[in-house]
């Protein structure tokens, strides 16, 4: 795996990579959608608490920030590679008719001074989009704004996109030099594509691609998980074999609520700790059964509740009106010490972490610094992994 910058310590640590949501700026479809100016901000900003001991609103230490500012994308950078975090796997979003939310990647970071001290990579959020800012209901379905499932066509628009804009940039994440892709559903891509075989031949495609552009390939990981958590999440029978039958590289978690049976957590407030034994249990399973690495996740937290109507009675129903884990500083370190052993027993030769997330406000999942816990978080992965 190609390295941004020198690392001293274990040679068997983990790369440390954080999935980065960038809904912190304008971008026009939001412009068109929910008016001019709108970012996730408002939502977090406008947050109450909802049920007695609820930790809302959550509030940035750091401010709200234009993320498509490369002062700002300086700054995250600092912050992060200075705590331990290596890179960012961004939420990439691509639809029929072009990108969404790319304004924080191609304008932020990577015009960032100091782009060149970490690495990063796309995970792309390949589901269905829907008008969750805020969510009306907790039981009726929200409109769709965007489909996930896209046909071949786009997929290699997307694919020649990706290709030239981001894989041959000297700080993206390779694997023993092919750029790494994730791909968040496996069935939003089948579904488009038209089939398991029409699937295998577009991969196959964009690894050509690749190939014609002076790369050696292109490391595919599929995004692994069990359980839906968003209203239209499209989730495999048997996601395990499609791993082999795509010629998948590796496999990675998303967030722990994929691997757990969140109706059988309590309502309104889950406990953290049993959340973490349930999403490695499933993690063991997982690895157990797949030819290719799997790389574990850890997740800081969870709270959706600033995305429903904050008017409404927070009840037990479908995304985003969900359990809420806050996990303590200590708790989140147990996960990070967790992962670091299971990396290291199944990560194969480049064993990788990541956490849910840097900044996932809205989910409230995120290691920067809020007004309650400071950088506790942060310092957290400081020590677990080293700087």
């Amino acid at each position: 795996m190609s390295a941004p910058r020198e690392r001293s310590g274990d040679a068997r640590r983990p790369t440390v990579l954080a999935y980065y949501f960038p809904s912190w700026h304008d971008d026009p479809r939001n412009a068109a959608w929910f008016g001019e100016g709108f970012t996730e901000w408002s939502l977090l900003r406008d947050a109450r608490p909802r049920f007695a001991g609820h930790r809302q609103p959550r509030v940035p230490a750091l401010g709200e920030w234009n993320e498509a500012d490369p002062e700002v994308g300086a700054r995250q950078i600092e912050l992060a590679t200075e705590n331990g975090i290596d890179g960012f796997l961004i939420d990439y979003y691509w639809y029929d008719d072009g990108g969404y939310l790319e304004g924080a990647l191609r304008d932020g970071l990577l015009r960032a001074p100091n782009v060149g001290d970490m690495t990063f990579a796309l995970m792309w959020a390949n589901h269905e989009l829907v008008d969750i800012f805020p969510a009306a209901s907790p039981d009726a379905p929200p409109p769709r704004l965007a489909t996930g499932a896209i046909d071949r066509a786009a997929f290699e628009r997307f694919g020649r996109h990706i290709i030239a804009e981001y894989f041959t940039h000297p700080s993206y994440l390779r694997v023993d030099g092919r750029p790494w892709l994730s791909v968040y559903e496996i069935g939003s891509l089948i579904a488009g594509l038209g089939g398991v075989a029409e699937t295998v031949d577009a991969l196959d495609w964009l690894r050509a691609e690749a190939v014609s552009s002076g790369l050696p390939g292109i490391h595919l990981d599929a995004v692994i998980w069990g359980f839906g958590v968003l209203p239209t999440a499209v989730v495999l029978d048997d996601p395990l074999s499609l791993v082999t039958r795509l010629a998948f590289d590796s496999a990675t978690s998303y967030v722990w609520m994929h691997h757990v049976d969140v109706d059988a957590h309590d309502f309104p407030a889950g406990d953290a700790d049993r959340l973490r034994r349930e999403a490695f249990a499933d993690y063991e399973r997982t690895a157990a059964a797949l030819p290719v690495p799997f790389h574990p996740n850890v997740t800081v937290g969870w709270d959706s509740s600033p995305r429903t109507a904050q008017q409404l009675p927070y009840e037990r129903g479908s995304y985003p009106f969900l359990t809420t884990w806050d996990a303590s500083p200590a708790q989140f370190e147990g996960g990070l010490v967790e992962a670091k052993s299971f990396a290291d027993r199944h990560g194969g030769p480049h064993p990788i972490v990541t956490i849910n997330a840097w900044n996932e406000w809205t989910e409230g999942s995120y290691l920067l610094p809020d007004t309650t816990h400071g950088m506790a978080y942060l310092d957290a992965v400081r020590r677990v992994f080293g700087r």
